[in-house]
């Protein structure tokens, strides 16, 4: 069975020798974050700050760090929630292997919430000021929850089974223009489940009653960042994954809580009010900046006796919530090709920031009887894989033909690349979408929340033979400031270019004359794709830095380019290469960099004889 309390699962971790306890007094103000980073790059044990300076309240951090842990966590579980998956892509395979499924009762008895009376959570009350108030990077608005399971029910007919949402949402703690004690923060992303409830809480002109969960068994903690379908309970999927029924304590009437949680922030959102929150660092490396977003209005902060506050930190990919993709693709990735026809594997790049960058493999089975393919079925799985919950705010999707390679793996981005680049055809395979949603952390767009998409689907023999080597032939145009070209996989030729710089009609031309400066016939179109960097050295010195910066850094309806360009029929294409402008520009935000003051202090700690030596 499960774990019944987060007590508990810090107690099995430590006998495990998977849990280090740190006595030092350590300060939440960026020192801990930055400690956390460093456990997290080391492969290292969860950690349990005993004593955080100005904070009466343990904090646990690097829970989630490891995959072994993970799997550890639910290990009593993960078995019967993973057949549970499979048997939603293959019903018969309960037929053929009976014996598989056993423990499938137990599991959805365990999937159905429990109302009590009372929880451990309600032992005690405490104030949003006394809360731990982690701060991870330097230009953070103040302190906020990095691991909070916020719970709601749609108000025109609530229930905690099929009328719920559990996700996982900043919520600000203080900074900001937020009353002391009395208003939090609650920023939540376009496309997140809570936004049909809100909306449906607008449309009555009423408050969203919400709670705020922190800590509890870990089970929670996943199913608040599952992607699971409209209308699936996230409790249900935390019985089944902790092994335990949810309990859920209140009296009828009253939006439930979580009864085994360590936290418990209790209000509402105002219809009416909305304040800046912000900025923060986030998971594409950069800072979201301030916007104006809903308003929490706190009434109480329960907690239990023995409460521990577990914490994550959010930056560039990857950080410990990648153990979270990890897990999701492990439990999800089997389902998707059930959902759409012809898809065989999908894969969203976490190096790339996740949503900017989604690889997939599909089918091409429309005209078998051609005897050279072309993309046709692709771009139908293309459109639907687009309107899939959160992968619709993929930005690149780059789409191939399993028939074509079926030992491509999609999970391999290199192979993925070439595959792709050897095949595209840019006169024919670019496909975009304009005026359309992005990730709200995602500033590369218009604005926030907006932005475009281009489909690259390819298919087919191979086109070309990839370049690994520049040819000697190839001479930039060094007076428009590009220089330093790289090779970095075959075919990709990293270029740097000069600083973005805002012209008299708002845009920055100089890739565009980049471009004009070649025709079809010059070398440098040997290399299907160019990619224009501020630092082709940093761009170009391994494949994690590659993808952060070119799809992080452009927004493909402005930033994509070609040689020779052309619009026939509203369709464009370039019969040169393809250009991307990666680089950084006015209306970006800034990337995450560490307080070099606190860099020495942590160097400190973990030298030797230092309280942290060995650990970090």
């Amino acid at each position: 069975m499960g774990y019944r309390s987060l007590l508990e699962c810090v107690r099995d971790l430590e006998a495990q020798k998977e849990l280090v306890r740190i006595d030092e007094p350590i300060d939440p103000h960026l020192e801990m974050a930055e400690i956390q980073r460093r456990v997290f790059r080391a492969g290292g044990p969860a950690v349990l700050f005993t004593c955080p300076k100005d904070c009466r309240f343990p904090m646990l951090g690097n829970l989630f760090g490891t995959m072994k842990r993970v799997r550890y966590l639910f290990r009593d579980t993960l078995g019967t929630v993973a057949r549970l998956m499979k048997l939603k892509v293959d019903p018969a395979d309960m037929l053929r292997r009976p014996m598989s499924y056993l423990t499938a009762p137990l599991a959805a008895w365990n999937a159905l919430p429990r109302r009590v009376k009372r929880g451990p959570v309600l032992a005690c009350t405490t104030t949003l000021a006394e809360l731990p108030q982690l701060k991870s990077w330097p230009d953070d608005g103040g302190a906020y929850v990095t691991l909070p399971q916020v719970y709601t029910e749609d108000p025109r007919q609530p229930g905690v089974l099929t009328r719920s949402n559990l996700g996982m949402y900043r919520v600000q703690l203080s900074g900001n223009r937020y009353a002391r004690n009395r208003e939090a923060g609650m920023h939540y992303q376009i496309h997140r489940g809570i936004g049909g409830h809100h909306a449906a809480a607008l449309e009555l002109n009423q408050p969203l009653r919400v709670n705020v969960f922190i800590g509890g068994p870990p089970a929670m903690t996943v199913a608040a960042v599952m992607p699971l379908p409209e209308g699936t309970s996230e409790l249900a999927f935390a019985g089944l994954l902790g092994g335990r029924r949810i309990a859920m304590a209140g009296a009828a009437g009253q939006l439930p809580i979580y009864a085994e949680a360590d936290f418990c922030i209790s209000g509402y959102i105002d219809p009416a009010r909305q304040l800046p929150e912000g900025p923060f660092g986030d998971h594409l490396g950069y800072y979201s900046l301030a916007h104006d977003f809903p308003v929490l209005m706190v009434e109480k902060v329960y907690h239990r006796k023995d409460a521990i506050w577990p914490f994550t930190v959010v930056g560039r990919p990857p950080q410990e919530d990648s153990m979270f993709g990890a897990l999701i693709h492990e439990l999800v990735g089997p389902v998707l090709p059930a959902l759409i026809p012809g898809v065989r594997a999908v894969h969203a790049v976490e190096a790339a920031g996740v949503h900017p960058l989604l690889l997939a493999v599909g089918s091409e089975r429309y005209v078998p009887y051609e005897g050279r393919q072309r993309p046709r079925e692709l771009l139908t799985q293309s459109n639907a894989l687009l309107g899939q919950g959160q992968l619709s705010l993929a930005k690149y999707l780059l789409i191939t033909a399993g028939e074509d390679n079926p030992e491509l793996d999609v999970r391999n981005v290199r192979d993925f690349l070439r595959h792709v680049l050897e095949r595209a055809d840019w006169r024919r395979d670019l496909h975009f979408q304009t005026c359309t949603t992005i990730d709200t952390l995602d500033y590369s767009g218009d604005a926030l929340n907006q932005g475009s998409k281009v489909v690259i689907a390819a298919a087919g023999p191979p086109l070309r033979n990839l370049p690994v080597a520049i040819d000697s032939r190839l001479a930039l145009p060094d007076e428009l400031g590009f220089r330093r070209p790289k090779v970095f996989l075959p075919g990709i030729l990293v270029v740097e270019g000069p600083a973005w710089q805002r012209e008299n009609d708002g845009a920055d031309r100089a890739v565009e004359r980049f471009c004009a400066a070649w025709n079809r016939r010059d070398t440098i179109n040997n290399f299907p794709l160019v990619v224009v960097v501020d630092q082709s050295d940093f761009a170009a010195r391994c494949l994690d830095d590659f993808l952060w910066v070119t799809f992080t850094r452009s927004n493909p309806a402005t930033d994509i380019y070609g040689i020779e360009p052309f619009v026939r029929d509203k369709h464009w294409g370039c019969f040169g290469s393809l250009v991307i402008d990666a680089r950084r520009k006015a209306h970006h935000a800034p990337p995450l960099v560490e307080d070099p003051e606190v860099t020495k202090r942590v160097d400190a700690l973990a030298a030797p004889g230092g309280p942290l030596h060995g650990i970090i």
